[in-house]
């Protein structure tokens, strides 16, 4: 491998579904909530969705070579791990190259989230441009501090609460109040709510897959993520209770729906793939409780990885059609 697919190894743009899904939710609620008001989608920004993904990208990147750093340093990184080789453990990219990556995409996040952030508050700057300032650095630093540092929160089985609270509630709200931050007053928050716990729900279950099959490597590198601290049983039965979660809200409003003789709704081209995701994800909860071998866990990571992010897209088609 040459050094130059070892970096593009290393920024693992696999991964970036998972964390676009989250914004495109963000967005598609946005959306929905301008047309609303306007009778059409007048008050979204295509350009303020453009940023945000531009700096979830970055923010993802960097977070991605912050892990290859960090635990490449604490040896966890190692011949026994059972996931793809890392970039610095194949000895391609050293630790110092490493470092530096961290900080220059430290720098190019901040500045793609300043930039946006300007952009968005264009008009005037008031006290939720710092607020969200402030957010955006909470996030750098979240992504740095997973596995870099002597109190690296994944080391602590932390992983999953910042998981639940960036990439749900975080990504989700954020996204869709800076497409409405001039409106927010009348908007109606529970559904950011709700739908932030679910896709936190979702990628915190992409999380629990990829430590599950690293469960054995961690454990002996001194890594307590949440599945050393309950044992692959237990670690199991969170993976179906986050499943729960996320599709809870979802079953909940097709009984009401039906409830009041709104049958029309299940014709709708959404709700049949969605159906379709949720056929998809019983198969993938059956192939987890009977999974054995940690390697096995590797290809339920992609596909859930990916289901989020068709999730995302079934959402936003449903409010442009």
């Amino acid at each position: 491998m040459s050094k130059t697919k070892a970096w593009i190894g290393a920024m693992r743009l696999r991964t970036l579904p998972l964390s676009f899904s989250v914004i495109i939710v963000g967005n598609a609620l946005a959306y929905g909530y301008t047309g609303a008001l306007c009778k059409s989608a007048c008050n979204f920004s295509w350009g303020i969705f453009g940023l945000t993904l531009l700096t979830t990208l970055l923010l993802q990147v960097l977070s991605n070579l912050a892990n290859d750093y960090g635990d490449a340093k604490k040896g966890t990184d190692n011949d026994q791990r059972v996931g793809p080789e890392r970039a610095v453990q194949s000895g391609l990219i050293s630790l110092a190259e490493m470092k530096r990556a961290v900080v220059i995409s430290s720098v190019l996040t901040f500045i793609s989230g300043l930039f946006l952030l300007f952009y968005v508050f264009k008009d005037s700057i008031n006290l939720s441009f710092f607020a969200l300032l402030i957010l955006g650095l909470l996030a750098i630093a979240a992504a740095i501090k997973y596995t870099v540092g002597k109190k690296a929160y994944g080391y602590h089985a932390l992983g999953d609460l910042f998981v639940l609270i960036f990439f749900g509630f975080v990504g989700v709200g954020g996204s869709f109040y800076l497409q409405t931050v001039n409106i927010i007053e009348e908007a109606e928050l529970w559904p950011v709510l709700v739908f932030g716990f679910m896709m936190g729900a979702l990628c915190t279950a992409v999380l629990n897959l990829n430590n599950m099959r690293d469960h054995l490597n961690d454990a002996a590198a001194g890594k307590n993520t949440l599945v050393v601290k309950l044992g692959l049983s237990k670690a199991k039965v969170y993976h179906f209770i986050l499943f729960f979660i996320f599709w809870s809200p979802l079953l909940m409003a097709c009984i009401i729906a039906m409830s009041k003789g709104l049958f029309e709704f299940l014709g709708h081209p959404a709700v049949i793939l969605t159906i379709l995701l949720l056929i998809f994800h019983l198969i993938h909860l059956r192939k987890v409780y009977f999974i054995v071998e940690p390697k096995d866990f590797d290809p339920e990571l992609k596909k859930i990885a990916l289901s989020s992010f068709l999730f995302s897209l079934f959402l936003f088609s449903t409010y442009l059609s």
